[in-house]
């Protein structure tokens, strides 16, 4: 029995998500679909995370088991030849049979991406949130200093998130300019709760409207209080970037 990693990227803008569920289209389900026409067996596909209905990916990792005797290269490429076009296998290989792609990873990096100009862009309507009102990206980027280290994240996650342990340890929060007008949140850490990012980037955006002062966000981390932090940003804006494993 073979344990083969797949890298995936996909644009969520018409997946209710990666986890299969009934009467949805989600990313799982149509990668498994494929996979199991082509090596001709039932697959089950564990991915590293479970992005929401209307997030992106440019390296989602996921594995499966298969007896199928087809190279990797030619599994790549034949699912690249019949999955649709909002989701391609970058990457295949075999992999030892311990790997696991949720449990074996040491960490996830993600962006949030804010169109920050007067008019909106079609061109990056689907994967950034448009904010036509200049955002002080200084101030964001004093109050997200705040969030790095080893925290209980409650604050800073969605009501009905299940984790057990709110506490996370954040490696990197910081705003970059991608380009002008493009705006991208980077957090780095070990694990994220349910909404994490999108409600820190939706925090950090009022700070950055000045709707609310650089020192609420360390304020409402020690307070644990979701109904303190700002709104959750669009699904639309956030990108799982990348995951880690150790060497």
């Amino acid at each position: 029995m073979r344990n083969i990693r797949l890298v995936l990227e996909y644009d969520g803008t018409d997946f209710a998500g990666w986890q299969r569920q009934p009467n949805a289209r989600t990313v799982q389900e149509v990668v498994e679909q494929a996979i199991s026409a082509m090596v001709h067996e039932p697959v089950l596909l564990r991915g590293a995370g479970r992005t929401d209905a209307g997030v992106h990916a440019r390296a989602q990792v996921a594995n499966f088991r298969t007896v199928t005797a087809i190279p990797c290269e030619g599994l790549r490429r034949g699912l690249n030849g019949t999955l649709p076009p909002d989701v391609a296998i970058v990457t295949a290989d075999d992999v030892d049979d311990a790997f696991d792609a949720r449990r074996s990873a040491r960490g996830k990096l993600y962006a949030y991406r804010v169109w920050n100009a007067p008019s909106r862009s079609p061109f990056r309507a689907r994967t950034s949130w448009h904010l036509y009102r200049p955002l002080d990206v200084t101030a964001m980027n004093e109050a997200a200093c705040a969030l790095l280290g080893e925290h209980d994240f409650s604050a800073f996650r969605a009501a009905g998130c299940d984790r057990k342990n709110p506490v996370r340890v954040l490696r990197r929060a910081e705003w970059l300019a991608e380009e002008p007008g493009l705006l991208a949140l980077t957090l780095e850490g070990t694990a994220f709760l349910r909404n994490m990012v999108r409600v820190i980037a939706g925090t950090l955006v009022e700070v950055g409207l000045h709707a609310r002062p650089v020192s609420d966000v360390g304020r409402i981390l020690v307070g644990k209080d979701r109904t303190e932090a700002g709104r959750t940003a669009p699904a639309h804006g956030l990108t799982l970037e990348h995951v880690s494993y150790a060497v």
